[in-house]
């Protein structure tokens, strides 16, 4: 329990043994000498009528001098056994004490609850070796190895060359015991000593991280027990370089040290993130000896120190597209000399190792329901399917969502608006900003903003003003700001022949102009007929689900978004978001082999759509340029927001000449 597995083992047989033998992982680092104590179980005394049986303490062996000895040295709870040690002698009910189970590392995501078994490519062996023997001239190594083949199965085991010069003073130290690293990732892979400890070593640690164009966000993780120790993001500093991807690519062709620039600025960004996890974690990074990485194709391409020129026009051609192997001083990481590095594979040309992992976080392959899985950026990854397919394509969105193209735009930081609610009579703002509590017309606001500042509107926010506007009517649904609304509020401003809306009238002075909308539109009509074309491909006209991935998903009101036209029409509280996705799936392939072959057989089997090539795409494009769309209906959003009635306006409609009555 609480598995529920069973089955029918000799007497004799240690508990630890019926446990591996029914798939129910229990840990034991010391290879069953009860000295590490990972490995305790309890017994549940009583007559089980569903199974059967009567349970019993006494249907276990005696407590021996190994539990013994531990339990003076380590203190082992009342009621518990060591598994390597406790011998079945009867039936039995056993229980896996919720703090002992390593495999059980739950990564809790709203409205989301999951197991991630625990099966690292690293394995912590400890092992006893013989002393040398002049009658057997073995040497040392061989004699290590012959321990580890005889405790745990390694056959044919490789060893990393910095160890060789080193496995005779670490087996003295430990005085002939020590803790071996042994890396593994397919099982058909020959094992491989990557490290060497004296003595018994109970830890070891991994880094599961996800390369983003604009953020990086990385996880130190113990190997042992799953669980995260320390979290750490910082800020891509190749944004120096350009805030998008395409003017990366385009900074690379123009200077001939570029690539090497930036893939130099990204690695000293790692690495100081590996020295903050580091420290928040009490760890050293000597014990990491493992690591994910994910990223976009071509955050991909820079951190491998590859020349991301090809991916700057058709074909896209990626320079690799399946899993690397690596190891972590190859990429200027340093960490233990034996360190491995996984990074798992690239969808398609733009579509990256990042929507992998959040295909693997989310798993539309796994379900029945059509579920599309967006991650939107400067560049949108979408992926849409099921169990029976999934087809993948990237969008080119534009850094508009992240406040760049924006006349009052920034990032999301304290002092930038990140909500809006416009009256629907009045026309008045209320907002929120990150950093204060109070919205703007609540008490306190004003004396807050005194200290933290009103800097400008994020992406968040960009999305709630604009389809605020559509629904109080001061846009069309053609996203022309309307003139004739001058009469009603003097928040509608004139400039020139075009009108804007004025957010927040002080220092410094927030407006959403018409090119402003016009930046928004364009941006969500790219991701919308990006979505199109993969539904097309589907056959479907609507979705069951809707992930919002990434650090802006995270912020998105999904209503907002599906006003604005964003995201298809889907019942609101099947749309969600998903947090880091991506970094979620490298978590999960850090502590789980198995999800390493899932994504890379399932990336193999997803279709991915070139948008250039596709001949609806320009069709679907205009349509979506309407808010919410020109001929999409939204019947489920429809249900809970009073969408207004169709109102078109030409640009230079100033004044309000309006084709058709508005609803006002």
């Amino acid at each position: 329990m609480p598995s529920g597995k069973r089955g029918r083992f000799a007497v004799g047989t240690p508990v630890l043994e019926a446990a591996r033998q029914l798939g129910v992982y229990v840990e034991s680092v010391c290879g069953g000498r009860a000295t590490c104590g990972r490995c305790q179980v309890s017994v549940q005394e009583g007559n089980f009528a569903k199974h059967k049986i009567v349970s019993a303490n006494d249907h276990l062996s005696p407590i021996g001098p190994k539990e013994r000895r531990y339990a003076e040295v380590r203190d082992l709870p009342e009621g518990r056994r060591l598994s390597c040690s406790a011998l079945i002698q009867g039936d039995l009910v056993i229980d896996v004490p919720q703090d002992t189970v390593i495999n059980a590392q739950v990564v809790r995501k709203a409205a989301d609850e999951r197991v991630i078994a625990r099966d690292t490519a690293v394995h912590m062996c400890y092992v006893e070796v013989d002393e040398p023997d002049m009658h057997k001239p073995l040497g040392d190594l061989d004699r290590l190895k012959a321990a580890i083949a005889a405790d745990w199965k390694y056959d044919n085991l490789e060893v990393d060359f910095h160890l060789i010069p080193q496995v005779q003073s670490i087996l003295r130290k430990g005085e002939w015991k020590v803790t071996a690293a042994i890396h593994r990732d397919h099982e058909e892979d020959r094992p491989r000593l990557i490290a060497l400890y004296p003595g018994l070593k109970n830890e070891a640690y991994g880094i599961a991280c996800d390369i983003g164009s604009t953020t990086i966000a990385m996880h130190l993780s113990s190997l042992l027990s799953g669980r995260t120790v320390a979290s750490a993001g910082a800020s891509n500093p190749q944004i120096r370089f350009g805030e998008d991807l395409m003017s990366r690519v385009s900074y690379v062709m123009m200077n001939p040290d570029g690539r090497g620039a930036m893939t130099n600025a990204v690695r000293e960004a790692l690495n100081g993130l590996i020295d903050k996890v580091c420290a928040d974690g009490g760890v050293s990074r000597q014990d990491i000896l493992d690591a994910v990485f994910v990223g976009n194709p071509i955050m991909h391409h820079l951190f491998l120190g590859i020349d991301p020129t090809e991916l700057g026009g058709a074909p896209f051609a990626l320079a690799v597209s399946g899993a690397v192997h690596l190891t972590s001083a190859e990429v200027g990481l340093p960490m233990n000399a034996g360190t491995r590095i996984y990074m798992l594979p690239c969808i398609a040309g733009h579509v990256g190792a990042d929507a992998a992992a959040a295909t693997l976080a989310e798993g539309p392959h796994r379900q029945d329901e059509m579920m599309l899985l967006v991650d939107i950026g400067t560049n949108a990854e979408i992926v849409l399917g099921n169990r029976n397919r999934v087809v993948a394509a990237s969008s080119p969105t534009g850094p508009a969502f992240e406040g760049a193209e924006i006349s009052s735009g920034q990032r999301a930081a304290p002092g930038a608006i990140e909500r809006v609610r416009i009256d629907p009579v009045t026309l008045e703002p209320r907002y929120r900003v990150i950093g204060i509590e109070p919205w703007s017309n609540e008490p306190g606001f004003a004396e807050a903003a005194a200290t933290v500042g009103v800097t400008g509107i994020c992406g968040s926010a960009i999305i709630e003003v604009v389809a605020e506007m559509f629904l109080t009517g001061i846009i069309s649904e053609d996203g022309v700001v309307d003139g004739s609304m001058m009469a009603r509020s003097p928040r509608i401003l004139q400039n020139g022949r075009t009108y804007s809306y004025l957010l927040r009238d002080g220092e410094p002075r927030i407006t959403v102009t018409q090119n402003d909308v016009r930046a928004i539109q364009l941006a969500k009509a790219a991701l919308y007929a990006g979505v199109k074309l993969l539904m097309d491909k589907q056959g479907i006209t609507h979705v069951d689900r809707i992930g919002l991935a990434g650090a802006f998903g995270t912020f998105i009101d999904p209503k907002y978004a599906m006003v604005l036209g964003l995201i298809p029409d889907c019942a609101l509280d099947k749309v969600k978001a998903v947090g880091n996705a991506a970094g979620t799936g490298a978590r999960m392939a850090l502590l789980n082999r198995g999800h390493r072959r899932e994504i890379e057989e399932t990336v193999s089997k997803i279709e991915k759509i070139e948008t250039a090539l596709e001949s609806k795409f320009q069709e679907h494009f205009v349509y979506a340029m309407a808010l919410p769309n020109k001929v999409d209906a939204f019947p489920e959003l429809s249900k809970v927001v009073t969408l207004p009635e169709r109102k078109q306006l030409a640009d230079d409609e100033g004044g309000g000449r309006r084709r058709r009555r508005s609803r006002e």
